[in-house]
């Protein structure tokens, strides 16, 4: 029953992709329909040869009790409309934030840039949204970046915070990600987004990317000091109407 929903996905690493799922979501009151895809990286390269060779699902099913998927995460994508054959579509690499995604933190502006990402994908009429499982906190995880949020109420900014705790500034990588976007869709992309290092990892991997949208906005004096950060410490372009200092 699942042979058809489960594929093989190879690329700098080799991934298992299961979908499309439908998925009513809510926005602003309306109920949309998208299509869910989920990822699971395979790390072990025998397992990641076998997978390419011969994908079998009995044998998938057979592991997947033994893989304690509850104790790790996984990423997923949340596709609106003709993502493959449309002309244009928009799309967006979301970086978790449990904080702000779950909870509604003004922290920072996660939450915000979620939800408008995909009413943004919704109202241009097709696109697709990756939300990446293993980036919190910049790449850092959930323990640690409630130990940044610690040394930013001290006096430090989420840069020296991260570099303080031994991690780079930004430790994300997007290849997983944007293996699937590429399996999915061949065509341009419009990407979604204030960070130059998101661009430049879509170019690198030679996907057709022929526009940037920004995604600016939720200013508070909560995380107008995260906001200016993000342009004077890690390169993010300025916005232009009302912003402090900049986006993602």
């Amino acid at each position: 029953m699942l042979d058809d929903s489960i594929q093989t996905v190879a690329g700098s690493n080799t991934n298992i992709l299961v979908g499309p799922i439908r998925l009513p979501v809510e926005l602003d009151g309306e109920t949309v329909l998208f299509q869910w895809y989920c990822w699971l990286p395979v790390h072990d390269p025998a397992a990641a040869r076998i997978c390419r060779e011969q994908a079998d699902t009995e044998q998938l099913i057979e592991r997947l009790s033994s893989f304690n998927l509850a104790e790790k995460q996984q990423s997923s994508v949340l596709v609106y409309g003709d993502f493959a054959g449309a002309e244009r579509a928009l799309i967006r690499m979301h970086s978790i934030c449990h904080t702000g995604d779950i909870f509604g933190s003004k922290r920072c502006d996660c939450g915000f840039q979620l939800h408008e990402s995909m009413k943004m994908i919704v109202r241009h009429g097709t696109g697709a949204l990756c939300y990446l499982a293993n980036h919190e906190g910049r790449g850092i995880g959930l323990f640690s970046k409630a130990m940044a949020y610690i040394l930013q109420e001290k006096g430090l900014d989420t840069v020296e915070a991260n570099l303080e705790l031994g991690f780079k500034d930004d430790a994300r990588n997007y290849d997983d990600a944007i293996s699937i976007l590429r399996f999915l869709r061949q065509k341009p992309v419009t990407l979604i987004t204030n960070n130059p290092k998101k661009l430049e990892a879509l170019k690198a991997s030679g996907m057709n990317v022929e526009d940037r949208i920004p995604l600016w906005g939720d200013i508070s004096p909560y995380n107008e000091k995260y906001l200016q950060t993000k342009v004077a410490r890690s390169g993010h372009w300025r916005s232009g109407a009302g912003c402090p200092n900049e986006d993602d």
